[in-house]
Parts: structure tokens; sequence; C-alpha cells
């Protein structure tokens, strides 16, 4: 049921629209105010999946509840309604927000197109949030220890700003949850969070993958092609594993921060853009550096903000946490019942030795859900959780 607002200050064109939408589809609920000040304390108090909104209005006009409902509801779209004198009006309620406009009298297709494309809208924006919240429940921190409280007030500080961020800990520890959530509440938030695996890129192409080509640039460079930094323009680049970037890719990064600009491979045209750069890696930089493996100069651009993930080892009290997180996401995953593990089994598993960190507690709680009993039991992590 699509609920319908009209903001109307004439009767009959009330009326009108009601009859109109009413007929189109027995699954509008058409609610009606009579001005802009009734119409906004009806938006203030009810979920409405699309409002029409006449422009001239007394008490408050159109312009006033386009500008105040988008405040307070953002995500409604809002058509406005428009008589002959209030075209220039309408244009300029488009650039405030507005879905579109129709004029007086509405034409019956017009009205009717505007409307289903304005709800399909609505749906749209309502699927992209609960496809985000899907999205980030995959990147939830799990885990009230003091180390990983920590982290998560240090991202809450730091998200909303433009600083850089190196992000450092041992392989499986679950640094790249880190950069999501940094992504996730910053300001870049709606726009890309481009990943890049530094280790998995041979040294000849990561300059290519980083910054893009220009077509003849090398022997595979059959047309011209956008690197990644391109790719996350307004948004962020995550630079995982950055301890195993080229020398060469390092001088190009490090251009890419100072200035803003890259160039592709083979181009001579710089091209500017916008992009924050998070970084990662499991090695030791400051070593790095004295062996001259990774540029000082870089380190001190990119280790603004300084996060680091401790391994499980030094967190033993989020492994009941995480044990329960991850069996009941293999449930989900395998449409199985969530199995629980006996308090036996939880503290044979805090006193394990967890080289593999987080990746491989995740691949033990799924081998023990796959072998284990009806309830994992202290037997089953014994025969089947050991190295």
């Amino acid at each position: 049921m699509s609920k319908i607002l009209i903001i109307e200050d004439e009767a009959s064109i009330r009326r009108v629209l009601v009859k109109i939408l009413s007929e189109e589809n027995d699954t509008y609920q058409v609610d009606e105010a009579e001005d802009g000040v009734a119409g906004l304390e009806k938006i203030k108090n009810n979920d409405y999946d699309l409002v029409l909104c006449d422009i001239k209005m007394p008490k408050m006009d159109g312009v006033e509840v386009l500008e105040e409902a988008k405040k307070i509801k953002p995500e409604i779209p809002m058509v406005m309604i428009s008589g002959h004198g209030d075209m220039e009006t309408a244009i300029h309620t488009m650039r405030l927000g507005a879905f579109d406009y129709i004029s007086k009298p509405p034409d019956l297709n017009r009205l009717l197109n505007t409307v289903r494309n304005a709800l399909d809208k609505k749906q749209l924006v309502v699927e992209n949030k609960i496809l985000k919240k899907k999205v980030s429940k995959n990147y939830e921190m799990i885990g009230e220890s003091e180390s990983i409280n920590h982290i998560k007030m240090m991202i809450d500080k730091v998200a909303q700003t433009e600083a850089r961020v190196l992000i450092t800990g041992p392989n499986g520890t679950g640094k790249e949850l880190v950069a999501h959530q940094l992504h996730e509440k910053s300001e870049r938030a709606n726009f890309p969070l481009v990943e890049v695996n530094c280790a998995a890129i041979p040294s000849e192409l990561i300059e290519s993958e980083l910054f893009g080509h220009v077509k003849g640039a090398f022997t595979s460079a059959v047309k011209d092609r956008a690197g990644k930094f391109e790719a996350a323009d307004k948004g962020t680049i995550f630079l995982d594993e950055i301890g195993d970037m080229s020398l060469s890719a390092q001088a190009k990064v490090l251009r890419a921060l100072q200035e803003s600009m890259i160039t592709r491979v083979g181009a001579e045209k710089d091209i500017k853009v916008d992009v924050r750069v998070v970084a990662a890696t499991n090695k030791d930089l400051k070593t790095e550096i004295a062996e001259g493996r990774f540029r000082e100069d870089l380190y001190h651009r990119l280790a603004v903000i300084l996060i680091k993930v401790p391994p499980l080892n030094e967190r033993r009290d989020d492994i009941p946490a995480l044990v329960r997180h991850f069996a009941e996401k293999i449930a989900s995953e395998q449409g199985n019942v969530v199995k629980v593990f006996s308090a036996q089994a939880i503290k044979l598993l805090q006193e394990y030795d967890w080289t593999g960190n987080i990746r491989e507690l995740r691949n033990v709680v799924e081998r023990l859900i796959i072998l284990g009993g009806s309830e994992i039991s202290e037997t089953d992590v014994t025969m089947f959780a050991s190295k």
C-alpha cells in the first residue's frame, strides 16, 4: 500500500487528484491537507511514499514546505503542483530537491507517469538502504574487549574527518573491517569504497591498476582504462597490504596524496582526483623503511592516524561473542538451525593459540558446525578443532 499526501488549498483540485489516483490503483492510500502548515504537520507524523504539493498556498507556500520536508524526511519524493505563472518557481523547486512538477489543470497521463516514477524511486531508496544495512552487517566489528572498544572509539572520531588512516596488524585480524567502518561512517559513504590488494597484483601491473593506462602504453594495453584512483573519486580507496607495493608505485601514490593528481601510464595529461586514502599492512613499515623497501615520506603521509588491530590471542574475551556471531552467520548462509556451543567448548576455544586470528576462528567454527553434534561439546572441539 503506497501512502500519498496531497497538499493543495483548492478543494476542487484535491478532489480531482484523489479521484484520479484512487481510480488508477486501489493500493494507493491518499491523504489530504488544505494548506502548507497542515501538510508539514502530516509529513512529520506519518510515513508517506510520495507528496504532491501545490506551490502557491496560504500560511506556508510549497517552496517552504519542500525545504522543511527535506530536512525532516529527505527520502520522500516531492512532486510540486504549479499554476501557469509558477513555472519559474517550479523549476527552482527542482534545484531544491523536488522530484518533478506538474501543471494545473493536471494532465492525466503526465500525472500518473510522474506518480509511478516517484514511487519507483522511493522503492529503490528503501531497497538500497536495506542492502546497505546487509552490507554493513558483513563488516560489523564483534566484541567488547578494551582494545576493540578503543578501535570503535577511534573510528567514530576519525571517520567524519578527511584524515588518512594507516591500519596495522597481523593477517586475519580484520583490518578490512576497520576500513569499511571508516568509509561507511564518513561523509563519503554514498560514494565508492574501492579496495586494492597490493600484494595480489604483480609489481609490473600495480601502476596500471592504480592509475589506469592509455592505449598502447604497453603490449596488452589495447584501449584506454581508468584506474582505481579514478574509480574511487569522491569516495575512499583502501590500499590493503601497502607494504608490498613497489617503490615506483609508492612514488606515484605519494604524488597523488600531495597534489590530488594522478597520471595514467603512458599519458602526459594529469587527472584531478578527490579520494580519501586508507591503507593497511601486516608489516612493520619502520623496519621496511630502514631496509630501503618503503618510502619514509609516504609513511608519514599515510600515518596521520594509526589504528592497530590486535591479534585474537590478545582479545580472548571476545571469543564467545565471535563464536556466536559466526555460528549464526553460517547457519543463515546454509539455511540450518543455529548450533549452540557448550560453556566448556567455548572455554577450550579461548585457550587455543590462534595464529590465524579471526579468519582461523571462523574456519574452526564452520568445521565444528559441520562435524560436531547438535550442541558443540568440549569433545567436538578436541576432535575437530585441533591444528
